[in-house]
């Protein structure tokens, strides 16, 4: 007979008697259930003695503990250097699904109802070839939509108005990644300056719904209210066959490094779950102020619970997991990719269905560990049942996609214009381009790649191609804010210009930014606003920006307007041609099932050998891929780059199979090409602009033996 499981049922159980709160402290010797009037928060109304049993959890009942409840609880204990009771302190019951605010920095748990009619909505369960994330802010997607009503803009409401969805659904996007959603607040030095913590990596608790993202109306009826208007929201994006996930902070909290706030876990049992040394200094890895240690099965339930609650009972269809690095790091605070939590994630039944993203970095030692998170439990030799490699595995941030695309387009280019050439070749740029095989394992693929050239934190796309150097000032820390290594590069003016060759290079290099992102093997990461060239005005850190500076905008200029056809047709585009969307890395000789089969041609036609990869005098390809495809039409696209401000004259390839080429998409043209282009035969001359892409469709029967692969 099993015996029962020692950390169930933590946090509050309603019954018919009432409910029961269950709380881990290892170190605790006294714990009391305080439970506060619903109209007056600060008006105690019952005291009740909590019970530790023999695993460390503390039992507290009351028949007045009932949905709505306001309750908080207090902790005593010894002093000594790893501990920080002081009984005296009201605090948050760290498995709360709802938070009720009764002062500047002071909340009370609250009990919320189970259950939702979520009628018909499902899971979207959206392949990982055809998923398309959306990283957005809730605040400030809708914060300006003139279309959603004033009531709901900024909201969990806004995001779900049939405005945001329809926008969203007309790019072409797959999936919402949501900046932080857990009930969060600001550090302490942002509220002594006025600033405010936009971003939201501060969590306070990893159970509640952050109640300022709802309307006025949901917040004043209370965290239940606030919860199921987030509810709705995910049903409604469901219903539009959006997924939403969910970018969640474990690796610290909210209560800082020691001398900041006391809210919940450091009054609790401070030794159990932060990371420290034996005079209780943090060992902090994430540059936040304190560490969850994961070192401890206790935190590491916290997380598993709090993934399955929101899985589960919110209905999200993944996380991407802020510094997931520290999340692996083990009793000696070093990571390991077969550490307990880091496996559990893929093997939990409840989070068989959501999609997992490691950001595979901390500030620690040993912190980058791109490529090093493990794939599905049953990937072992890279097949699945559904012809999709099984399970799917861990995927990762990929830095040195973003690094080296940003390079080839823009640092490689700003060394040309300096030096006369750029000083590296297109070798590595063609490695991520078709899915970084040299980073993630065979039995991983190049899904395992979440491929980006912006994200929340750094210049915008726009932002790239306009500033050599960070504007942080408006921070508050005197520019040191921010990285110095952005890659950028402005085109000849910094800012704002009225210079016309400036600003045509910065909307091409945009459009070839956006081109590569969107066509290259891997799963692409839009930032909100890249699609049509939104600017910070230079702000590569606007954590503490909550304004116009931060929201999007929803008047667009002309170019702007046509940056969002791009990006809208470039969309289209990889939906339309699995070529683009590979699920596995191809093997030579091989015809292996949901593999594109890639050949690589120079500017002749002739095909590429080791020379013309590793030159930096050779900046232009040609690569064509043909699909293996088990479940879609055959395809096979040519993708022409050109890495050179010099315009070159191409020989298409002579491919076996290949009968025509029709032209898809050009990035020299600010207006994309909405229809496909007259068909050319193989062998014909074409005209590539200077630093430039193009795309054509291959028109001609399927060959089984490719003319290589690589």
């Amino acid at each position: 007979m099993t015996s029962p499981d020692p950390l169930r049922n933590l946090g509050v159980r309603i019954g018919p008697h009432g409910g029961e709160l269950r709380v881990y402290s290892e170190h605790a010797d006294a714990m009391e259930l305080l439970l506060f009037h619903r109209d007056d928060p600060d008006w105690r109304t019952k005291t009740v003695t909590m019970v530790k049993d023999a695993n460390n959890v503390w039992m507290g009942r009351s028949r007045s503990l009932q949905v709505g409840s306001l309750y908080a609880i207090n902790v005593s204990g010894p002093s000594g250097p790893q501990n920080m009771f002081n009984p005296e302190t009201l605090l948050l019951d760290p498995y709360a699904k709802g938070l009720t605010r009764v002062g500047p920095e002071e909340w009370r748990s609250t009990v919320v109802a189970d259950g939702f009619d979520w009628g018909d909505s499902r899971k979207p369960g959206t392949p990982l070839d055809h998923t398309v994330v959306y990283e957005a802010h809730v605040r400030g997607i809708s914060h300006q939509n003139p279309d959603v009503p004033e009531e709901l803009r900024g909201t969990y409401a806004g995001l779900a108005h049939e405005s945001t969805i329809g926008y969203l659904k007309d790019l072409g996007v797959t999936a919402v990644e949501l900046l932080p959603v857990h009930a969060f607040t600001s550090e302490q030095r942002l509220i002594r300056e006025g600033l405010t913590n936009y971003w939201g990596y501060n969590t306070l608790n990893f159970f509640s719904p952050h109640a300022p993202y709802a309307t006025r109306a949901a917040q004043a009826e209370g965290p239940e209210a606030v919860l199921v208007e987030f509810k709705g929201m995910v049903k409604l994006l469901h219903e539009a066959g959006i997924e939403v996930i969910l970018d969640v902070v474990y690796n610290h909290t909210a209560e800082e490094g020691i001398g900041g706030p006391r809210t919940s876990l450091r009054g609790i049992d401070n030794a159990t779950y932060y990371r420290q040394d034996a005079n209780g200094v943090y060992i902090d890895v994430t540059g936040c102020g304190n560490t969850v240690d994961f070192g401890h099965v206790v935190p590491q339930r916290l997380v598993l619970d709090s993934l399955r609650y929101w899985a589960r009972e919110v209905q999200i269809d993944g996380f991407r997991f802020d510094l997931a690095v520290t999340l692996g790091r083990g009793e000696d605070a070093s990571y390991s990719r077969d550490h307990p939590l880091i496996n559990d994630m893929l093997s939990d039944p409840a989070l068989a269905d959501v999609k997992l993203i490691a950001e595979p970095w901390d500030v620690g030692i040993g912190g980058w560990q791109t490529g090093n998170f493990p794939g599905g439990p049953d990937r072992k030799d890279g097949t699945g049942t559904d012809g999709t490699c099984g399970r799917d595995g861990w995927s990762e941030w990929n830095d040195r996609y973003r690094d080296r695309v940003r390079n080839f387009w823009l640092a490689d280019i700003a060394e040309a214009r300096r030096n006369g050439q750029a000083p590296i070749g297109i070798g590595g740029f063609a490695t991520r381009l078709a899915g970084s095989s040299n980073t993630f394992s065979p039995e991983r693929g190049p899904l395992a790649s979440i491929n980006f050239v912006t994200a929340h934190d750094g210049f915008t796309m726009a932002d790239l191609t306009a500033y050599n150097v960070k504007h942080n000032l408006g921070n508050g820390e005197d520019n040191r804010d921010g990285t110095d290594n952005n890659r950028s590069f402005n085109h000849g003016a910094e800012g704002p210009t009225l210079d016309e060759h400036v600003l045509l290079d910065r909307h091409k290099a945009m459009r070839n930014l956006m081109g590569t992102l969107l066509l290259s093997a891997g799963v692409p990461m839009i930032t909100a606003g890249d699609e049509f060239g939104r600017s910070q005005r230079g702000n590569n850190n606007a954590y503490c920006q909550d304004s116009e500076l931060t929201w999007m905008s929803w008047l667009r200029t002309r170019e702007q307007r046509e940056m969002l056809d791009t990006t809208r047709r470039l969309l289209e585009l990889r939906r339309e041609n699995p070529a683009l969307r590979p699920s596995r890395f191809a093997v030579y000789g091989q015809t292996t099932p949901n593999a594109s089969h890639m050949d690589w041609f120079d500017a002749t036609g002739a095909l590429m050998d080791d020379e013309d990869w590793n030159s930096p005098e050779n900046r232009t390809l040609q690569y064509l891929a043909a699909s293996t495809p088990d479940k879609e039409e055959f395809n096979r696209v040519l993708l022409i780059v050109h890495g050179v401000e010099d315009d070159v004259e191409v020989s298409l390839p002579v491919a076996p199979g290949v009968e025509s080429y029709q032209l898809l998409w050009d990035s020299a043209t600010e207006v994309p090409i909405l229809e496909d282009g007259v068909e050319v035969a193989p062998g014909s001359k074409r005209l590539v602009g200077g630093t430039s892409m193009q795309l054509y469709r291959a028109n001609g029967p399927r060959v089984e033996t490719p003319v290589g692969t690589a």
